[in-house]
Parts: C-alpha cells; sequence; structure tokens
C-alpha cells in the first residue's frame, strides 16, 4: 500500500496563505474605527446598491489590465503602484460614457501566493479604488503551479458604473467647431511596454541602476475620474476619450459622429521627459504616436465657450489645453504637423 500523502499544499496551492491574504483586504479595508468601507470583502458574490438619486439609471462595464507593465515591476521588485494602474484602465473608459464609477473587482493569478507581493498589489488597487470614488466589492487570487513561472503573475480589473440615460455621452453631442482639449498624462500610464522593454533589452541598459527610469517606468496611471465627473454633472463636456493603446488617432476616432473629423495640430502637444526619452532612443515618430499617449493621456471634446470654466475643475499639473478642433469631413483624425519633442 502506497503510504505517501498527496496534499494540495504539496502540488504547489497554499489555502492557508490564500486566507492570511484575504484577512490582510478585510484589515486594510477598513477604516480607523475598525469599519469596513469595502464591506463585501470575503462573500461568495457581491451586492451593491445603485444609487437612488438617479432617475433612470444605465449600468456600464469595463475590463483591463496593466499588460507588461507588470514585467517592470517585477524587475524592480515594486508592486505598490500597478493596483493604481489596473483600477486607472478601467474606469478612466467608464467616464468616457459619462458614468460614475460604482464598483471594482480584481483577478489577481500566481505561480504561487506571495503575501509580501500581493499586499503591495491590493494596497495600490485600494488607494485606485478611493481615487475613484468606488467601492473594492471582492475579486479572485489563484495560485496556479505549471501555468506561471516562478515569480510571475498577472491581474486583471473589472469596473462597473452607473449613468443616468440623459447624461451618457454620445457621439451626437459632437458639434462643428467645438474644441479638442489635451489633459496631460502622468507619463506612459499602462501602455507600450512591450516595446519599452524591447528597446531596454537592445540597448542593454539596466533599470535598475537609472535613477530616471525607476521613477518613470512605474509611474501610476492618472485617474481622470473626479475631474470628468464634475464636468459632466455641470453640462460642460460635449465628448471625450481615454488615450490608451494607438494613440490620439485610434481613441479620439472611435467616439466622433458621422461626418465629422478632428483637426489635431501636433505642434501644440506639449510631451514629458520620458516620451522625449523614448523618441531619442531612436523610435519613430510614427511609431511613437501610434503606441503611446505621447503626453495626453485624455481628450475633450467642449464648446469654445466653456473652455475657461472647465480649466476650473483641474490642478495645475493637469490643466488641460486647446490641441485642435472639431470640423466636417470623413470621420477621422487628421495630424498635422509635428511634436517639437527636444523643445
Amino acid at each position: 500500500m502506497n503510504n505517501k500523502k498527496f496534499t494540495y499544499k504539496k502540488s504547489g496551492v497554499d489555502i492557508n496563505a490564500a486566507d492570511s491574504f484575504i484577512s490582510f483586504i478585510s484589515k486594510i479595508s477598513s477604516n480607523k474605527k475598525g469599519k469596513k468601507k469595502f464591506s463585501n470583502i470575503g462573500a461568495f458574490g457581491s451586492i451593491n446598491s445603485i444609487p437612488n438619486n438617479i432617475k433612470r439609471p444605465q449600468i456600464v462595464a469595463c475590463t483591463d489590465g496593466v499588460g507588461t507593465k507588470i514585467e517592470i515591476a517585477n524587475i524592480l521588485n515594486k508592486f505598490d503602484t500597478i493596483g493604481i494602474d489596473l483600477v486607472a484602465m478601467s474606469v478612466n473608459d467608464l467616464i468616457v460614457q459619462g458614468a460614475k464609477p460604482l464598483l471594482f473587482l480584481d483577478y489577481i493569478s500566481i505561480n504561487k501566493i506571495n503575501l509580501s507581493k500581493l499586499k503591495q498589489i491590493i494596497k495600490g488597487i485600494v488607494d485606485g479604488c478611493n481615487l475613484s470614488g468606488c467601492n473594492l466589492v471582492g475579486g479572485e487570487t489563484a495560485e496556479m503551479p505549471g501555468t506561471y513561472e516562478r515569480g510571475k503573475f498577472d491581474i486583471a480589473g473589472f469596473a462597473v458604473g452607473v449613468v443616468d440615460r440623459n447624461k451618457i455621452l454620445t457621439k451626437e453631442k459632437i458639434k462643428k467647431n467645438n474644441l479638442i482639449l489635451a489633459v496631460p498624462s502622468s507619463g506612459l500610464h499602462s501602455n507600450g511596454y512591450s516595446l519599452v522593454r524591447y528597446l531596454l533589452n537592445q540597448k542593454k541598459i539596466d533599470i535598475k541602476k537609472d535613477k530616471f527610469l525607476k521613477s518613470e517606468l512605474l509611474s501610476p496611471t492618472k485617474i481622470y475620474v473626479k475631474e470628468i465627473i464634475n464636468l459632466i454633472n455641470k453640462n460642460l463636456i460635449n465628448g471625450c476619450a481615454n488615450i490608451t493603446g494607438g494613440g490620439l488617432s485610434d481613441n479620439i476616432k472611435r467616439i466622433l459622429p458621422k461626418d465629422h473629423l478632428a483637426e489635431i495640430n501636433l505642434n501644440k502637444i506639449k510631451t514629458k521627459k520620458i516620451f522625449k526619452w523614448l523618441k531619442k532612443m531612436g523610435i519613430s515618430d510614427k511609431e511613437m504616436l501610434k503606441t503611446f499617449n505621447c503626453g495626453v493621456g485624455f481628450c475633450l471634446i467642449i464648446k469654445e465657450k466653456n473652455f475657461k470654466k472647465v480649466l476650473k475643475y483641474f490642478s495645475n499639473d493637469f490643466k488641460p489645453y486647446v490641441i485642435g478642433k472639431i470640423k466636417k469631413g470623413k470621420k477621422k483624425v487628421k495630424l498635422n504637423g509635428s511634436i517639437n519633442w527636444f523643445e
């Protein structure tokens, strides 16, 4: 008779470690008095009320990850900001349609539970939810030995928002002569990291020894929720776009109504040091504009008369500025001039 003991733990899955992580999440999601801010943690499912001040509520849902930015976090052994990125990538999409983020769930899959790493990630997620004004209602942590290499993991986020039917930002609200405003990004956000990593590898650059790159490459994605929801409530914007993969052209094109084009003057764009560095490394203008936000994290489409009113809702670091105008024509984004990378 074979007396060898087979256990889940020996196969690589430690349920006790997972339970410890859930306890930690419950602890950090409580306020100083011990009352849970996010009260659904640990249940089989999550129940959330729809705000009763919305007369005709419509539900909007988004999901996203942070891509290969995770690999930069692994190299630098720093995981406290990618949770913010995870929340940002979904909630910044929700607000494009006018929805206020209501709840968020996360999914973390990892080769072996590492409490130190997971605690840093979840702290970032909690920070992101607080910045977004939404509830972290639960999630899933999956220990998957054999699926991921040692030390490897992935994360995904799921956000649900709500908007009054009359306040949905539809394409039809965008009109000829509306201004196109650029809202500055905080850096790369969470797009283009496969190209960044390829460049670092080809140039044999050790980011552990580069203070600038260590800071820039893990700078968290700016969350625009507070500012955009305020603008929507004041009826100050006709449309907006989250500038992610595909850059200005691909993302602004998604919100244009039929027979309207967006004409953008690239000379107006105020880029950032990290993009200037990437450009200097040998990436073409075309590739930069297609892959990265180039310093424009979000775009607003507004009536010209509302410009000064809009500015009041942003801090100095993220003040919007005019980069173009909506015109009649074939549905497309027309890019004129070029970014002054080394100004």
